[in-house]
């Protein structure tokens, strides 16, 4: 055992005296050293993976801030995190941790920060109580920051601000530190500038949209297959079953109420052609339509899809009828008001010299007094036609004044009787007797009864044996006050039942072409509408039609 003992011992004062002992120790503490250097700079690492890994475009700043500022103290010394961005010609603290009051407010330009971004370069600072104010180091004048590191934020060129790290402990950044931090700021401008980026894109997607959406007319997004991809929902009124969500919808089921492609689609006339294309279509509810399309083109200039925009024109088309008939009125009303002067004249003088003779006692001998007579009653009667022509082609708008419907009937036979009796039709009268007076234009209800009965005694041409015009007048009653009105029955063709639809809509006529221009019961219309009316229709094929115009009595 005292012989072990001994070796043992000079084997230890060797080790001591050649260093072997001494050389492990400090092999160790070279290992322990690389490990942590390495365990530091994985850290490092795994930071700006994070970075570029975990920080969203759509993240604020302060959140961008906190998030790296949760794993940097593992890697460096860091008491204070913050950014400061360059906005026209001031540097604004916009995100810090921990948050002090001058966030968002101007750095004075006395300050560290500026020295960094007006020489591009980062720097590293041991600071002094002289250096801690507001004017050189805002906003970490009373945090007692020892050791400050800036990094320029630096995008294309351009500084977009200043990284600020700081620490309590002096000398706390080295070369290695500020070389970590200097790419800590480069992955930070970047995301930095993607966020800005990102909320331009944001913003003009969101103006688009707004603009889309507050459009009042339908405008819609359609693929080759008639697929909606976007619509901005404004197709109330249109006739298809437009409930649910639009998208993935077929464009002629959900708008059109359609199980297969309209008939007039012009969907593979733009493929074809490559350029815009339009069309008006009419439906059967009356509705009129212009429908626009317009080719959207990839960057190979193929067609990726197709903009249909609807706007409803009924009313303009309405209107545009009008402004024809009442040309067309105007043109008439001139020529017949030519013709009425010109017949004055003559009927002036054979009323007067019919009176004359009937003074005469010469001629009351000759027993010739009841032919005179009837001479001045024929003469007065093409008088009181001519005076109805003259107030039916007035061409100023007179303004709504209480009217009597009968008297309305009554002004407008004489100036219909003669194309009546032409075509031997019996025209019978039903006039309610104390019929309420209406606020109307008598000359616009004049129009409306001359076209409805023009059209009855068109009804009838054709027809053999019977024919009978009756015009009746009463009060109607309904939930929604009293209406008078006026119903025109014919016992003629009648009106297909595929048509009754669309013989209120503008140009559509069954008549032929030198017989009608399709105007009239549009115009009509347009005029009982004026009036807060309507009018009405039924009609049997073979046995005759019935139109009735209604307006409402309203007080005086």
């Amino acid at each position: 055992m005292g012989n072990r003992y001994l070796i043992n011992e000079k084997k230890h004062l060797i080790e001591q005296l050649t260093g072997i002992h001494s050389s492990k120790i400090n092999y160790y503490l070279e290992v322990k050293k690389s490990n942590e250097e390495i365990v530091k700079q994985n850290n490092q690492l795994e930071i700006i993976h994070q970075i570029i890994k975990d920080i969203n475009i759509d993240m604020s700043l302060a959140d961008i801030i906190e998030r790296v500022y949760q794993r940097l103290p593992l890697v460096i010394y860091c008491d204070f995190l913050g950014l400061a961005l360059q906005r026209d010609n001031d540097l604004i603290m916009t995100a810090m941790i921990p948050h002090c009051r001058c966030i968002n407010r101007p750095v004075p330009h006395k300050s560290l920060l500026w020295q960094a971004v007006q020489e591009r370069e980062s720097k590293v600072f041991s600071l002094t109580e002289k250096d801690r104010n507001e004017e050189v180091l805002p906003p970490l004048e009373k945090l007692n920051i020892a050791s400050l590191a800036l990094d320029p934020l630096i995008v294309k060129g351009n500084v977009i601000g200043v990284l600020v790290i700081g620490s309590h402990r002096e000398n706390a950044y080295s070369k290695d530190e500020a070389r970590f931090t200097r790419q800590l700021a480069d992955q930070l401008a970047i995301c930095i500038e993607n966020a800005r980026l990102y909320e331009q894109v944001l913003n003009s997607k969101t103006e688009w949209e707004e603009t889309f959406r507050s459009l009042t007319d339908p405008i819609l997004l359609i693929d080759r297959n008639y697929n909606i991809i976007r619509c901005n929902n404004r197709l109330d009124g249109l006739p298809g079953k437009n409930t649910g969500k639009p998208v993935k919808s077929k464009c002629y089921h959900y708008v059109w109420g359609r199980d297969t492609k309209c008939e007039f689609c012009l969907m593979d006339e733009v493929y074809r052609n490559r350029v815009p294309a339009y069309r008006r279509i009419q439906l059967e509810s009356g509705k009129t339509y212009d429908v626009h399309y317009y080719p959207i083109f990839k960057q190979n200039r193929e067609i990726n899809s197709v903009i249909h925009h609807i706007k409803d024109i009924t009313e303009q088309v309405k209107m545009e009828a009008q402004l024809m008939q009442s040309d067309k009125l105007a043109a008439i009303g001139e020529m017949a008001a030519g013709v009425a002067h010109e017949l004055n004249s003559p009927l002036t003088v054979i009323i007067g010299n019919s009176q004359i003779i009937l003074r005469d006692d010469g001629m009351e001998k000759n027993n010739n007094v009841e032919l005179l007579q009837d001479i001045i009653n024929c003469g007065l009667r093409c008088k009181k036609i001519i005076q109805n022509l003259l107030t039916f082609a007035r061409q100023d708008q007179r303004p709504m004044t209480s009217t009597n419907l009968n008297k309305v009937v009554e002004s407008v036979l004489p100036l219909i009787r003669y194309q009546i009796n032409q075509n031997n039709i019996n025209l019978k009268l039903n006039l309610a007797p104390n019929l309420p007076n209406i606020l109307a234009n008598e000359q616009q209800l004049d129009q409306v009864l001359v076209n409805l009965l023009l059209n009855a005694r068109d009804a009838l041409e054709n027809k053999p044996g019977d024919k009978t015009i009756t015009i009746t007048t009463t009060v109607r009653k309904s939930e929604n006050g009293d209406y008078v009105t006026a119903t025109v029955t014919d016992n003629g063709d009648g009106i297909a039942a595929e048509n009754i639809l669309k013989i209120f809509n503008p140009f559509f006529t069954s008549k032929e072409a030198h017989k009608g221009t399709g105007l009239g019961l549009s115009v009509s219309l347009g005029i009982a509408e004026a009036h807060g009316g309507t009018i009405d229709v039924t009609s049997t094929p073979g046995q005759g039609s019935c139109f009735t115009l209604a307006i409402p009595v309203k007080h005086q």
